[in-house]
């Protein structure tokens, strides 16, 4: 049998290549991909049950966000309950009950990917192997999906053929890959201002942001465009709030801090304007029609009439919602279209989680969301440059996903939900490392429990 320390590292490796396996497996939302992504995270869970077998003792992170995530997901549990009445019809919450469980089994392997990250994921040994992986996967992520983009032939991998009209890297949706760039960015970028890691380390940290940006505007995403500023925007304004071991003067920091914003836009716009800045500026300014024919867009015509649909569903089931999942299914009972054209999303998922889960599901986001930016803000007290880096690039990320939840669906994306998971649990680890109070919650090594210990340990708050 595996030693104990040696289990740890093998779920550690067994979540970063779920998490590389969901994004180059076309985001997982075919079942395929669904189907061997729910098998990882199974075999992941019985090394953890072994591991903690070995060690005598259970030992659950639970961090604050996981609180309104569980009750969303036992939401969505009562929802697809469905019961016969008396003319023998079933009946439940849901709109559509089979759909409901298929989106809530999604939830529970998401919620058990959440646990393990933030149960593996928690000294600063492994925090920091993270950090290092992170940065070349996106940087090997930009770089293939521009080299496919100039090279692309209809094929993804320039294997498998796709009708998909707007795909970019290994996602059909070029939306979805912006929003894959747009928390990933923020965490080089951090790591360079926070000044974590040599010189040469720092020039790497910010050529690697500079080809993630590079590769998102070119996407041609415009949210992700967006959310891409919205994500750099916040890193430069929170960085002042760092507290980091005094080195030099605040005055030097600061100029240290422009110094780097400024590259990495530099860079950027340069990687633009050498790759083609005019396919960028007609995306800004107008869509693509299915034969390839400049029409002009409005946001009526894009998402508006959607939206204002989602709304309606919204007023028909406030309180409980249509189901979590059923979205697809309910859209047409309340559109004013014609029914022609399949809408699986509202691309808004706050509207969506309300269409979906009604004021319940919106009070629970919202309490998620709060958990994690409470959780992000006390991490950025560290006064170890590289946790707190990591604390403002999760931060970062996920800033910029939340902004660009607002025009798309990404988070309804398995590889995009994994990633942002990811970050949060990375944030809830930096948390837990600096002291609250005058308890000294510090991370360590973990190797095994003290003599007296308790078998079972269920920490909350980190």
């Amino acid at each position: 049998m595996l030693p104990r320390d040696r289990l740890g590292k093998t779920i550690a490796v067994g979540l970063m290549v779920a998490l590389v396996f969901t994004a180059l497996a076309f985001g997982t939302v075919e079942p395929w991909s669904l189907f061997l992504f729910e098998i990882i995270v199974l075999v992941l869970i019985v090394l953890w049950a072994v591991r903690a077998v070995l060690n005598k003792r259970l030992q659950i992170n639970l961090p604050d966000a996981a609180i309104p995530f569980a009750a969303l997901v036992l939401f969505g549990l009562i929802q697809c309950v469905a019961i016969p009445d008396s003319t023998g019809r079933w009946m439940s919450l849901s709109r559509d009950a089979g759909s409901t469980r298929m989106t809530v089994t999604v939830l529970v392997f998401m919620f058990a990917a959440f646990i393990l990250f933030s149960n593996t994921f928690t000294t600063r040994k492994r925090l920091s192997v993270l950090a290092a992986f992170l940065v070349i996967y996106g940087l090997a992520m930009a770089i293939f999906a521009l080299v496919q983009h100039f090279t692309w032939d209809g094929r993804f991998y320039w294997l498998r053929p796709t009708q998909a009209t707007s795909a970019f890297g290994p996602f059909a949706n070029h939306n979805h890959f912006a929003g894959y760039m747009e928390l990933l960015i923020s965490l080089p970028l951090a790591l360079a201002i926070a000044r974590a890691g040599r010189i040469e380390i720092r020039l790497l940290y910010l050529f690697s942001a500079a080809m993630m940006g590079v590769a998102a505007v070119a996407s041609l995403s415009r949210g992700g465009m967006i959310s891409l500023a919205a994500g750099i925007m916040f890193v430069a304004f929170m960085s002042v709030r760092l507290r980091l071991e005094k080195r030099s003067s605040k005055t030097a920091m600061f100029f240290s801090q422009a110094l780097v914003m400024i590259a990495i836009i530099s860079v950027i716009a340069a990687g633009i304007i050498w790759i083609g800045a005019d396919p960028i500026i007609q995306r800004v300014k107008q869509a693509q029609t299915a034969d390839n024919s400049p029409v002009r867009e409005t946001f009526f015509s894009s998402r508006g009439w959607v939206w204002r649909d989602t709304v309606s569903m919204i007023r028909a089931n406030p309180v409980l919602g249509v189901g979590i999942g059923a979205y697809e299914t309910a859209f047409p009972i309340y559109s004013e279209s014609d029914g022609s054209l399949r809408v699986p999303q509202a691309h808004n998922e706050y509207l969506q989680v309300i269409a979906d889960a009604g004021v319940v599901g919106g009070v629970l986001a919202l309490w998620f969301i709060a958990a994690i930016f409470r959780t992000v803000s006390r991490g950025m007290h560290s006064r170890d440059p590289l946790m707190a880096a990591l604390a403002l690039g999760s931060g970062g990320g996920i800033f910029a996903i939340l902004v660009h939840s607002i025009f798309d669906f990404n988070l309804q994306v398995p590889s995009n939900a994994l990633l942002f998971l990811l970050l949060v649990a990375v944030a809830s680890s930096v948390a837990a490392s600096v002291p609250k109070g005058k308890l000294t919650n510090q991370l360590s090594s973990r190797r095994g429990a003290e003599e007296n210990a308790p078998a079972v340990v269920l920490q909350r708050g980190i």
